[in-house]
């Protein structure tokens, strides 16, 4: 049954890092097999994964390959406890036809005593694992002492020859324009300076600050001249502060923990004794989701409940087929007159007048989120977290529409929305989609078996289509509270506000800064195609340029005004 074909492979032998060319142990063997094959792979391995998922078969601390895991759970697990049962690992590797190496194994003691003490003699079948003082895991160097700053080191190095590519584009004359060159930076060089920043963000903030240069010079290649304020650069370039950009990925990631169900880093917090140990010596390093509370309570974030997502919920062999309706495809909202999608939706509505209507909305203001159902001359409005997104929103709102009728008898339903982001994303469901999407197609599978016949449709808003305007204004004015757990992606929005308005007050305090009078918001430059013209008014913007500032990087006195004799 497998055919001949799949079995042959072409192999690639990939030098691994610091070892011997000549040696064939020394390569990395990728095999590229049949592509067929690879497909025919995926789909075994979504059905036996779901299986595993679905019984608990799978440990709960692996990370690997696992829906809603990552790489960085294991190194948050290794900061926070470290096992040495070697013994039992070596053990059941012989038992289940595994082998560990002791050549490639090696030993960090992981303390804080500075006298003199031995190193621990591990050994595996009585050969003893070298002692190093540090240890490169997933790509983040653990020292002995947990500073990160081997790690911080190292990553500064590697950033600074990435930086040579930024060089070559950066002529002030002809080079390339400051949104590409910020792309350019984000993608080879800020990429790995945020990956592990969860981990090595612990680090005193002396260690930490040694990757500010790296940020600084790439900013400043963007036009600036080379003694121009920090603060300047990073309001110019509209670049957050490397210590605040921490922050807001360190949120982003507990959030995302929160989301997961049975997380194991979610239980891992101190004891109430252990709390009044670090109370008592603030220099201690806490575990990051207790420093994690700390930051939520000091960026003073909203209480809110995150929304577990459910990756058993849809089966893997039975992949939710949905499609929608869009009567207006051609039909343009700038071009075409309210009176003629009525017109377009008298005639729709002709054709499934078989189907009972239900309209749905989402309306969010400043301080309010709410959603609106109309079904059958019934209006259902529900206000939310304000916290939630426009297309949370919607969802929502879908969601709660297909809820009201399931306790009803199966009948014909036409739903109608005028969010085309939620029906896209419900027809291209993918398993990282969002929880409430899947949750519609969930209650959506549910219905159809159960013989209800439900269409989707895409209408316009605010086009005078009378259902359409009730559900809008329900929406709007609705007072009773639907309570509702967050999506975790929502809450990048509430992070990214609280990060910038953080980020304003510290703009606000530079006074004496020369670009604060010209720009006393934070916020984005429009860009100059021409490089030459943009890195002239970047530098007359910043207040520094060549012309003023020439003697600071020659260390001569200050040029004298010829008329006034002022310096």
């Amino acid at each position: 049954m497998y055919p001949t074909q799949w079995q042959e492979a072409i192999v690639i032998p990939i030098l691994k890092p610091a070892k011997d060319p000549k040696d064939p142990l020394s390569y990395r063997l990728i095999a590229l097999t049949s592509c067929l094959c690879k497909t025919l792979e995926r789909m075994v391995n979504a059905r036996f994964v779901y299986q595993l998922e679905k019984h608990r078969c799978i440990p709960l601390f692996q990370s690997g390959f696992r829906k809603g895991r990552f790489t960085l759970d294991s190194i948050i697990m290794l900061e926070n406890k470290l096992q040495t049962a070697i013994n039992n690992i070596v053990k059941w590797c012989d038992t289940n036809g595994h082998s560990i190496s002791a050549s490639k194994s090696c030993c960090v003691p992981f303390c804080r005593k500075r006298g003199i003490h031995p190193d621990p003699e591990i050994r595996i079948r009585d050969v003893q694992i070298p002692v190093v003082p540090d240890v490169r895991f997933l790509g983040v160097i653990f020292d002995r002492r947990l500073t990160f700053l081997p790690h911080i080191l190292q990553l500064r190095k590697r950033c600074e020859k990435s930086l040579n590519l930024l060089k070559e584009l950066s002529n002030t004359s002809w080079g390339a324009d400051r949104t590409s060159l910020l792309r350019v930076y984000q993608e080879i060089v800020l990429s790995r300076i945020d990956y592990g920043c969860v981990v090595y963000g612990s680090a005193c903030n002396s260690t930490l600050r040694k990757l500010d240069p790296v940020h600084h010079f790439a900013l400043r290649i963007s036009g600036a001249f080379h003694t121009s304020p920090v603060q300047s650069l990073y309001v110019h370039c509209n670049q957050l502060l490397l210590d605040i950009r921490r922050r807001k990925l360190c949120l982003a990631y507990y959030f995302k923990i929160l989301s997961v169900p049975s997380h194991p880093l979610q239980n891992v917090y101190m004891s109430s004794s252990m709390k009044r140990l670090f109370d008592a010596r603030p220099s201690n390093i806490r575990l990051f989701m207790d420093r994690m509370k700390l930051l939520v309570s000091e960026l003073n974030l909203p209480n809110v409940n995150i929304q577990q997502g459910n990756v058993l919920q849809l089966q893997p062999w039975n992949t939710p087929r949905f499609h929608y309706i869009n009567p207006f495809a051609s039909y343009s909202k700038s071009t075409v007159a309210p009176v003629v999608f009525q017109r377009v939706f008298a005639y729709h509505h002709s054709q499934y007048r078989n189907f009972s209507p239900i309209f749905t909305d989402g309306s969010k203001r400043a301080d309010y989120v709410g959603c609106g159902v109309v079904i059958e001359d019934i209006t259902h409005g529900c206000r939310l977290d304000t916290s939630c997104s426009v297309f949370t929103a919607e969802a929502v709102t879908i969601c709660h529409a297909l809820q009201l009728i399931d306790s009803n008898m199966p009948r014909k339903y036409c739903i109608y929305t005028d969010s085309m982001s939620v029906l896209e994303a419900l027809e291209n469901y993918t398993d990282r989609c969002h929880p409430v999407v899947c949750n519609i197609l969930y209650i959506t599978g549910r219905l159809y078996y159960k013989g209800f016949d439900i269409v989707f449709c895409w209408l316009p808003s605010h086009v005078g289509i009378i259902g359409s305007e009730q559900a809008d204004s329900a929406a709007r004015s609705a007072t009773t509270y639907l309570p509702l757990a967050l999506p975790h992606s929502d809450m990048k929005h509430v992070i990214l506000h609280h990060i910038l308005t953080t980020w304003q007050e510290l703009w606000s305090q530079q006074l004496d800064n020369k670009l604060h009078s010209v720009k006393p918001a934070i916020g984005a430059w429009p860009v100059i195609p021409m490089r030459g013209t943009d890195v002239k008014l970047t530098r007359l913007r910043n207040g520094y340029t060549r012309f003023t500032h020439r003697h600071l990087l020659f260390g001569e006195n200050a040029p004298e005004c010829t008329s006034c004799k002022v310096s």
